[in-house]
């Protein structure tokens, strides 16, 4: 019998980022992106976890932009990301899931995650500049 069960609640999701977050950090790839972009951890987890919470739950607290962020980190990259560094990033966050959580709710935080990171790949290949 498994002891896992569907994202139920915004703690859940805070534990999922929380978990998430430690494999990016030891990621060989991701790694040295994260550590160089984000200066406050606690800060970075609360803010993922408005942003998943409102994306599953529609709740209230996220006041991000995606879009806006992962632009300036391309442009902190020198313009260097790459789809592999979209594609590492889900595999990491399917994999945290997979470890944690399954049903309606893991299969939708993964099926988002999966078109969030195409859209924003190529937007932010897009607004480059030629």
């Amino acid at each position: 019998m498994s002891d896992k069960i569907d994202v139920i609640s915004k703690e859940a999701i805070f534990q999922l980022v929380i978990a998430f977050y430690q494999k990016v950090r030891a990621d060989q790839m991701l790694g040295p992106i994260f550590t160089t972009i984000v200066k406050d951890w606690d800060e970075h987890h609360a803010l993922i976890t408005d942003f998943w919470a409102k994306n599953l739950f529609g709740a209230t607290g996220y006041a991000g932009n995606p879009l806006t962020a992962h632009q300036q980190v391309d442009r902190k990259m020198a313009f260097q990301m790459r789809s592999e560094h979209f594609g590492q990033w889900l595999v990491l966050w399917f994999e945290t899931i997979d470890e944690f959580h399954t049903g309606k709710n893991a299969d939708t935080l993964k099926r988002r995650a999966r078109k969030m990171s195409t859209f924003l790949f190529l937007k932010v290949v897009e607004a480059r500049e030629p």
